[in-house]
């Protein structure tokens, strides 16, 4: 079982899935500092200078702080604004996975095309026989 556990962990498909994953936590990470850090406080100060995440709509009568961190403490929260900055931040990424994608194909279009065409294999003995005796007979 270890063997096979060895042979499992060695093949090329399982080492590619984990530098992807690995590279993916990293560029998630990336891209939630992007949404957070540079557009909500934008998007925010378009739609009356607050923080985007701490738009909320309180569901308990306990609740009476603005902040959002603090207002879920105090009962429950209907946090959109935290929603919207996590569809924003998988839109921004899938946005970003697309173009990845779209210019890995267009790279693997390109060595097609330049790939040289393989160079055509002579006929078997036969055809290239049947093919004299063709031309020969043309020429009388």
């Amino acid at each position: 079982m270890l063997k096979e556990f060895q042979e499992f962990i060695s093949k090329g498909n399982v080492m590619d899935l984990a530098v992807g994953v690995i590279i993916g936590a990293a560029f998630g990470k990336i891209v939630t500092s992007l949404v957070d850090d540079i557009i909500m406080p934008i998007v925010g100060a378009i739609f009356g200078g607050l923080d985007f995440n701490n738009y909320f709509f309180r569901l308990s009568s306990n609740v009476h702080s603005t902040a959002l961190a603090d207002a879920k403490k105090e009962g429950a929260v209907f946090a959109y604004g935290s929603f919207i900055t996590a569809v924003l931040n998988f839109l921004i990424l899938a946005f970003i996975i697309f173009l990845m994608v779209k210019a890995v194909n267009n790279l693997r279009k390109r060595l097609e095309r330049e790939k040289p065409a393989a160079a055509a294999a002579p006929p078997p003995a036969d055809v290239q026989l049947l093919t004299e005796i063709r031309d020969l007979l043309a020429k009388r």
